[in-house]
């Protein structure tokens, strides 16, 4: 009794399984094991399937905008659900070298009417469209900020300078040169500046945290929204050491320029 037992467990179908989205199995409350059934349309019969993975999603931009679940199975399987036959919407081919992306290209857009091969890239810039132009609006924000910021610190360095009218006036009549008193403004203000842009760097690192971390569970995804740079802060610190040095060498040039005693009102 035992061996044709045996031969009739061998002989039964083995179970279709399917991967879900992460997202598909934390709103439905499915795990792993879990069995379902997969149909091309609600309501209508299909074919039990047990859940073998949960797949975590992608860092795609694209995929932000779009509240779909994800669902993987076998290609003979998604045909079968499908009822879509020995046909593809769209495939990848992996090459090895740019020699043989133009010849598959060409043998592809040659091979019947209505095939048509794209480069990767290609394809990811037409999709991103979109985020280019936030990124350029972006850039356009920060440009902005960077002159107004320069302004406001000039305004500052003017105001400051101002206020130690006699201060000059009394390190001239000492004797101390101009060459000096500019030098002295100027390290203030340099100071100044990368103080102002260490404090910068650290709320836009603790902002850039924020960010990631509330969008991220907005939208469930792995995807960074913020990011904080090597270049970035590179960029950041010499802007303000440079637009510090300027607003106090211009400071202090206005000041040093004028005579001593007009320095003290007379």
């Amino acid at each position: 009794m035992l061996l044709p037992l045996i031969a009739l467990l061998i002989q039964l179908p083995a179970q279709r399984t399917i991967a879900i989205d992460e997202r598909l199995a934390e709103d439905a409350k499915i795990a792993v094991g879990d069995k379902l059934i997969v149909s091309s349309k609600p309501g209508s019969e299909g074919d039990t399937v047990v859940v073998s993975g949960v797949l975590r999603r992608g860092a795609d931009p694209s995929e932000i905008a779009r509240s779909e679940y994800q669902v993987r199975m076998h290609l003979d399987h998604l045909q079968k659900v499908a009822g879509y036959g020995d046909r593809v919407d769209r495939f990848a081919v992996a090459t090895r070298g740019e020699k043989e992306t133009e010849a598959a290209m060409r043998a592809i857009n040659s091979a019947a009417f209505g095939f048509e091969a794209h480069r990767s890239r290609d394809i990811a810039v037409e999709t991103s469209r979109t985020y280019q132009v936030v990124s350029r609006f972006h850039k356009a924000i920060g440009v902005i900020t960077i002159v107004a910021s320069a302004i406001f610190l000039l305004c500052i360095m003017l105001l400051k300078v101002e206020e130690r009218r006699r201060d000059v006036a009394a390190l001239r009549l000492m004797g101390i040169s101009r060459a000096t008193v500019v030098k002295a403004i100027v390290a203030e203000a340099a100071l100044l500046a990368l103080v102002g842009c260490a404090l910068g760097v650290l709320v836009g690192f603790l902002s850039s945290r924020f960010i990631n971390w509330h969008y991220q569970a907005v939208y469930r995804t792995p995807l960074t929204f913020s990011l904080v740079t090597p270049g970035i802060v590179t960029l950041a610190v010499s802007l303000s050491l440079v637009l510090g040095i300027c607003a106090g060498l211009a400071a202090s040039l206005r000041l040093v320029r004028t005579p001593p005693l007009s320095l003290f009102g007379r």
